[in-house]
């Protein structure tokens, strides 16, 4: 990861260049202060002397930082909408023991979901845009993440699930305590428009994985909840998440019943 190829590694040399031309713009502003001390004592020797100093240091910090700019040349718009920024995430993800994979364009590293937004070389962690991007540093935040217990409301979640569950089932003219795709659960919760892209199916997924560990399976109506592992996960539209320990984790179907049912 230090080579250049990777942005870790361009970063690390750009900070490295960065810290040279601080130190030169550090002298340059200690000699401007001495002008500043002898002027107010009108020591007009040292006056002189610190302005040609100044002078000389300034020109020495302003082509020190030029040199920054122009040794620039990352091509992070690329990097970021090739697929390389991703896999570089994951590859130091991997090395520092934070677990993490890829899917559908997105990140998952529970309980994170991280988009990558090429456009303004930035990603979003969880709805929230951050333009912290050197992978080190996301890295860091995903396991100071993994590391929090997340914020879900799982009672309400089961309440939202049991509701849309009901609608599938009428709709399919299903029995009571039928199997039913969550995927067509999923889309009776995102029926307004726009609210695909306000909670997508990595989300969803996601909060299944949490009521499933909850252990919250009851509604307030009594009935039981169950994502069972059946055939439903050998077919199409099955839901597809991380575990707390970095394991692929599939949801494909979901039942509410009564006892004796």
């Amino acid at each position: 990861m230090a080579s250049n190829d990777s942005l870790e590694g361009a970063l690390a040399t750009l900070e490295r260049e960065a810290d040279a031309a601080v130190r030169a713009i550090a002298s340059a502003l200690k000699e401007t202060k001495k002008i500043k001390a002898a002027a107010s004592l009108g020591q007009m020797r040292e006056l002189r002397a610190a302005m040609d100093s100044a002078i000389r240091l300034c020109d020495q910090a302003g082509v020190t930082v030029r040199d920054v700019r122009d040794g620039w040349s990352f091509d992070e718009q690329a990097h970021f909408a090739g697929g390389g920024y991703a896999k570089e995430v994951l590859a130091l993800a991997a090395e520092e023991g934070v677990h993490a994979f890829e899917s559908d364009d997105r990140i998952l590293s529970f309980p994170a979901i991280v988009q990558i937004s090429p456009g303004d070389t930035a990603v979003v962690i969880d709805k929230r845009k951050d333009r912290r991007t050197r992978p080190s540093v996301l890295v860091r935040t995903l396991k100071a993440l993994q590391a929090r217990p997340p914020k879900f409301k799982v009672e309400a979640f089961l309440e939202s699930l049991a509701l849309a569950y009901e609608l599938v089932v009428a709709k399919a003219g299903a029995r009571e305590a039928s199997i039913v795709k969550l995927v067509d659960v999923y889309t009776v919760l995102t029926v307004l428009p726009g609210s695909g892209r306000d909670y997508t199916k990595q989300e969803f997924a996601r909060d299944l994985y949490l009521l499933d560990q909850s252990g919250v399976v009851t509604t307030k109506d009594g009935r039981k909840l169950e994502l069972p592992a059946s055939a439903l996960t050998r077919g199409t539209g099955v839901l597809m998440t991380v575990s707390r320990s970095g394991q692929e984790k599939i949801y494909a179907g979901i039942s509410l019943s009564r006892d004796g049912q």
